[in-house]
């Protein structure tokens, strides 16, 4: 097993590859100074003319610094602007489109079905193309091995762990969902070596599951994150799967992230089904028996 600084280390440098940098900047936005965030924008809307530039020229366009566009460079975990516009072209190349169509309020209704669904798309699309097949698996691993299995989420992300609770607990492991930041931290120091927890959060910034993740790799657990590539949650984790779904709470759609972190929590539970074998289908037969005989017969 990996120690927690190795861990650490390996969630540090996540940002410099694998997903989507356009994504990720799209996502990290809301994050960054204001200057930093006008980078950001110049970037998202021109980012084959940023290839062709100089941070000097960069800096002019934007009517920024110098080493405010540093900043920006080093804020998305790179060492410098050449680093940058090097993983910047090898994103671009990987042909990853970059969607980010928000419902406006003059959008008619057609619109609007069109955007929310494409959105979707999107992000499934993208977040499937940089899934770490080899994080994958360890995630797999440490989840059919587990002894006990705690889903942590807040707010939004607290339904989406109860979906996955609501998976894993037919594979016969004890599970629970934990929506409530008291009752995670509770609980996670409750846990010990050969429990797992996996948490959920879209920004990975939520200080009161950071601290639960903490305290729950403290006691012996392992941690499985779903969260933004590089986010303190990503650091605190035993093995991160990214999501990196750009966001605006302020749009008329739904929250995207919610989708991506579905589509992992089922890949995550195929994963688990398949490492157990035989045995795992006949009881989740014998739990589909149970729900076949609560339906009216006859449609």
């Amino acid at each position: 097993m990996d120690s927690p600084e190795n861990d650490r280390s390996e969630a540090l440098a996540e940002p410099a590859g694998g997903a989507s940098l356009l994504t990720r900047i799209g996502a990290m936005k809301g994050e960054l100074r204001k200057s930093e965030s006008a980078v950001a924008d110049f970037v998202l809307e021109q980012p084959s003319e940023v290839l062709n530039i100089s941070i000097a020229e960069l800096a002019y366009r934007v009517g920024v610094s110098q080493p405010t566009v540093a900043r920006f460079a080093n804020a998305l975990g790179f060492s410098g602007f050449k680093e940058f516009k090097l993983r910047l072209a090898q994103s671009m190349a990987s042909g990853t489109p970059f969607v980010h169509r928000d419902v406006g309020p003059e959008d008619s209704l057609n619109q609007a079905v069109l955007k929310v669904f494409d959105r979707s798309i999107g992000a499934l699309l993208n977040v499937r193309n940089h899934l770490d097949p080899a994080r994958v698996a360890r995630a797999v691993d440490i989840l059919a091995e587990a002894r006990r299995i705690e889903f942590y989420g807040i707010g939004n992300s607290g339904i989406v762990a109860q979906d996955a609770q609501h998976k894993f607990f037919r594979y016969g492991t004890p599970s629970v969902a934990y929506g409530d930041p008291h009752i995670q931290g509770m609980a996670a120091t409750l846990l010990r070596a050969g429990d797992a927890v996996v948490a959920i959060s879209a920004s990975g910034r939520t200080t009161d599951l950071v601290r639960s993740v903490e305290l729950a790799r403290d006691a012996g657990a392992e941690v499985v994150a779903i969260t933004a590539s590089g986010s303190p949650l990503a650091r605190a984790a035993s093995v991160t799967l990214a999501a990196d779904v750009p966001e605006d709470p302020d749009v008329y759609s739904p929250m995207t992230s919610r989708i991506a972190h579905l589509a992992i929590i089922d890949v995550l539970a195929v994963g688990v089904a398949l490492v157990a074998g035989p045995e795992l289908v006949k009881r989740l037969e014998r739990t589909k028996q149970t729900l076949r005989d609560k339906r009216i017969r006859g449609y």
